[in-house]
Order: C-alpha cells, then structure tokens, then sequence
C-alpha cells in the first residue's frame, strides 16, 4: 500500500484548532474546510467518526491520529476538503446521520457527490451503519478495526453495501474487533461481486496507531479485491478523492 509523505510540523495545539469547534442541536461537532474556496470549485466531504475512547460532550475527545494527518497543510493543499468530526456518547445510528446530513447541507460548495466516512473501531463499525442506513449518499467508505462482533446489533447486512466502494482495514492480531468478522464480510462480499479492497495489517493489534496507517500506509499491510470492479489505486487519499456518486 503506497501514500504520500508529509512532514508533520505542526504543534499538538495548532491542528486541533484547524478543526472549528460547533454544534448541532445536540450534537457536538468540529470542522475542518478547504483552505481556500474557490468560487467555480466543489470540496468533498470526509465524514470522520471516532471510536469509544472518543465518546462524551466535550468536543475535542473525538479528535484521533487521522484527523491529525489530515489537517496537515501539505495534505489539506493537495486534498482540499472539509472533515467533518462529529461526537457521540452513543453508538453512530440514524439520528446521528439525519444531524450529518443537515450540517453538510449547510458547507459552502460541498460536493454531494463526494461525500466519504471513515473511521476506526466503533468509527469504524459507525461507517457500515450509517453506509446501510442510506446507500446512495456516501460515495465511499473506509472503516477501520469495526467490523463488529458476530453478536452484535444492528448486523452488517453485505447485499445492502455490495454497490459501495470500500476499502476496509484491520489488524490480525486485534484483540477488541476480531478479524475474522472483517474476513467474513470481505468473503461475503467476494460472493456477491461487491467493491471491497481488504488491507490487513500482520500483527497489528487494535490501538490508534493502526487507524493512522488508514492515511499513512503501513509496510505490514497487504491488501485484497472482492471483485475486478475495485479501484486499484494504491494511494488511499487518491483511491477515496476519485470516488463519486456520479460514476456509480
């Protein structure tokens, strides 16, 4: 898996103040926007959705390593998008996505057809609710370390998500979120020609640092297709920025 390099220069303080601190009804939430709006320009959205260390009401817990890495200036010069970071005290379901897509309908020259979740244990279990919740509004997915627990509720229905472009990641030696729930879902959708790229981490566990590989990219990942329809790319801001509603 191939990424681009980034110096990261900035201060602990500095990038968490790239992200504006507001809220929706009740719900708290940060945003980063593109660093210059042009006015003949729309800028995708990448909607990020933090774990269970991130849960309260505080509005800055939600904040994780990736949403570091994308408020790096390099990055956000060559990927100019918002990042909108919600906060929970719950598991993501249907009333947090009614408050999401209120608050993208308000950005300023937001694309709709650009529109991508992402995010890293209950983050990343979040991004296959909300994706199933309503499958024509996110162009594409990158959850993380979420692919639940066999016994859990809601379950990951994969006929709903097999149009979806997704590109999944998870750690083989994880603890909290077994892989081979994340191996079953891939092989579910293998069947059913879905549009799933599977990275798996050789022996990575669970923490933070394996949901930063999600920019970063990682020597220990190897990474497999669910069908030929896959897009190849191996840059994953370049694979998740090339991702529309309008090509599906």
């Amino acid at each position: 898996m191939m990424t681009g390099t980034f110096a990261l220069a900035q201060s602990p303080e500095s990038w968490m103040d790239a992200y504006k601190p507001h809220t929706h009804k009740e719900m708290p939430y940060r945003l980063i926007s593109p660093m210059e709006l042009k006015a003949d320009t729309q800028y995708p959205v990448i909607l990020s959705l933090h774990g269970g260390g991130g849960r309260g009401a505080d509005n800055r817990k939600q904040l994780r390593g990736w949403n570091r890495l994308l408020a790096e200036p390099e990055r956000r010069a060559a990927f100019p998008c918002y990042v909108l970071a919600p906060q929970s005290e719950r598991l993501w379901d249907g009333e947090h996505l009614k408050m999401i897509k209120e608050i993208i309908n308000t950005l300023p020259s937001a694309d709709l057809n650009r529109i991508y979740v992402m995010g890293h244990s209950m983050g990343g279990h979040g991004s296959y609710i909300l994706i199933q919740l309503d499958t024509s509004y996110f162009a594409a997915a990158a959850p993380s370390a979420g692919a639940g627990l066999p016994d859990t509720e809601p379950f990951i229905d994969a006929t709903l998500i097999k149009d979806i472009p997704i590109w999944t990641f998870h750690g083989d030696q994880d603890p909290t979120c077994p892989y081979e729930r994340t191996r079953e879902l891939f092989e579910e959708l293998e069947t059913l020609g879905g549009i799933m790229k599977f990275t798996t981490w050789a022996g990575d566990k669970h923490g933070g640092r394996v949901a930063e590989k999600m920019i970063t990219g990682g020597d220990n990942g190897s990474t497999e297709f669910s069908s030929s329809s896959c897009d190849p790319e191996p840059d994953f801001l370049k694979w998740l920025f090339s991702q529309s509603l309008a090509d599906r």
